[in-house]
């Protein structure tokens, strides 16, 4: 078969000069490795947008022999051989989206394309309910009127996948080789859960961590996205610090619980953004109590008011106080967030979530704020009366 397909990659043609890469004695390397057919090639003098073309060209060729999903190529140069020599699987539209692993850069601050805000949302250690409050936090959103994104950054413990019930999902791609997020309740979202295995543990070095979230940023389609939320792995680490320094990030949210013990490492969380410069929009109490399903009652489980003790001190506000109770913890297992059911609309944790919501709208964005609209429509009206 390697004759057969060595054969057929004698059309492919350079766009840059038209002529054949046969005749340019560009192909360096054609040959299997386990299944994967690979593919490697001189790449001196091509473009970016000239190499999808060829990509192209090499998956057209080569689909009535091989899987493209299995088509695999390396390109070299000898003006700049670390740039290009990593391996990278060739995507057609609507196929599966590929994942370029990779360590991240540090350049200059950018805008992510189709997003106006971005939030980050940390906090100094796990198990204070993050990803469940970033995961309730963007349907607030949407609820209040906005296009909401959020990217799962908690590499090693992707959880989004299960709080919106779409586990089974895979990203698509497009023509463009854009990553298209995951429609979740009305939220776009894109969780690195979405190309492992659920029971695969992901054995990596802390920079290529910053590669994946790069490419969650600026390799996937957010095109129309108001507020994109970013559910920060706990601490301090690799991926916190790949994201503030070549991402513009509009604010951030600490989120601890009253335990001091959770205190403690939530303050690390805020002096790190503040060191980086980043806009703390403040502080959000999670499991401020525990409102029993049986007696109603409100218990304070892990402490009384520990965050809103400690924010004045941390020159920080304080967001809101979140109870825990047994709807909240449900819905996060069953994959239909608290916030998508309006039957709860009557209790303390759905109310607690839309005060933070309009307070971040505030903070970030002073005239999308929902009470002000009704406010100077309400002035308008009274005119009249």
């Amino acid at each position: 078969m390697i004759e057969e397909i060595k054969n057929r990659l004698k059309e492919v043609t350079n766009p840059a000069s038209g002529l054949s890469f046969d005749k340019e004695n560009r192909f360096q390397r054609i040959q299997f490795e386990g299944e994967r057919l690979v593919i490697e090639y001189k790449r001196d003098g091509i473009s970016a947008q000239e190499k999808k073309v060829i990509e192209n060209q090499i998956v057209d060729l080569l689909s009535p022999l091989v899987q493209s999903d299995l088509i695999f190529v390396k390109t070299t140069s000898e003006s700049s051989p670390d740039l290009t020599k990593t391996f990278k699987p060739v995507a057609k539209t609507q196929e599966p989206a590929q994942l370029k692993v990779g360590h991240g850069t540090v350049g200059n601050k950018k805008q992510v394309p189709g997003i106006k805000k971005i939030i980050a949302i940390g906090s100094g250690k796990g198990g204070v309910g993050k990803s469940t409050f970033t995961a309730n936090l963007a349907i607030t959103l949407k609820n209040l009127g906005l296009n909401v994104g959020v990217i799962d950054a908690d590499i090693y413990g992707p959880s989004m996948p299960m709080i919106f019930g779409k586990r089974d999902e895979k990203p698509r791609a497009t023509e463009e080789k854009k990553i298209l997020p995951v429609d979740a309740h009305g939220i776009k979202l894109m969780s690195f859960g979405f190309f492992i295995n659920e029971n695969d543990p992901v054995i990596w070095r802390g920079p290529m961590l910053g590669g994946v979230l790069n490419q969650f940023l600026f390799d996937v389609d957010w095109s129309g996205v108001d507020y994109l939320l970013i559910d920060l792995p706990p601490g301090t680490g690799d991926v916190q610090l790949s994201m503030i320094q070549n991402t513009h990030v509009d604010g951030a949210i600490i989120i601890s619980t009253p335990q001091d013990v959770a205190l403690l490492d939530a303050k690390k969380g805020l002096e790190m953004f503040k060191k980086m410069n980043l806009n703390i929009l403040g502080m959000v109490e999670n499991m401020s109590s525990f409102i029993c399903d049986r007696c109603y009652k409100e218990h304070f489980i892990f402490g009384e008011k520990g965050v809103k003790d400690v924010v004045s001190s941390l020159n920080t506000e304080l967001l809101g106080q979140i109870p825990l109770e047994l709807d909240l913890r449900l819905g996060s297992d069953n994959g239909i967030p608290y916030m998508t059911r309006e039957e709860f609309k009557d209790r303390k944790v759905w109310e607690a979530y839309v005060q933070i919501g309009k307070k971040v709208i505030n903070f970030i964005d002073p005239d999308l704020n929902p009470e002000k609209k009704t406010n100077f429509f309400s002035k308008i009206l009274s005119l009249g009366k």
